[in-house]
């Protein structure tokens, strides 16, 4: 188990980086390039954040928008 939360680790830096590239060259006309690489980041965050629950039952200290909508 621990290596899978390495690799979700790993896939979330991947994103982390993917996304600011794609914002910081961005100059408003790539929409759909920012909402492919956000998507992207929020998936592989929520990756990372299962693994390291099943791996260690740790969380992280963020909160998803999605997890507040639906209260």
């Amino acid at each position: 188990m621990t290596q899978d939360s390495r690799l979700a680790l790993q896939r979330f830096i991947a994103a982390l980086e993917r996304h600011y590239e794609v914002v910081a060259s961005s100059r408003g006309a790539a929409e759909g390039t920012i909402e492919n690489a956000y998507l992207e980041l929020k998936k592989t965050f929520e990756g990372y954040e299962e693994a390291l629950d099943v791996s260690f039952e740790a969380l992280l200290p963020f909160v998803n928008e999605d997890d507040l909508e639906e209260n």
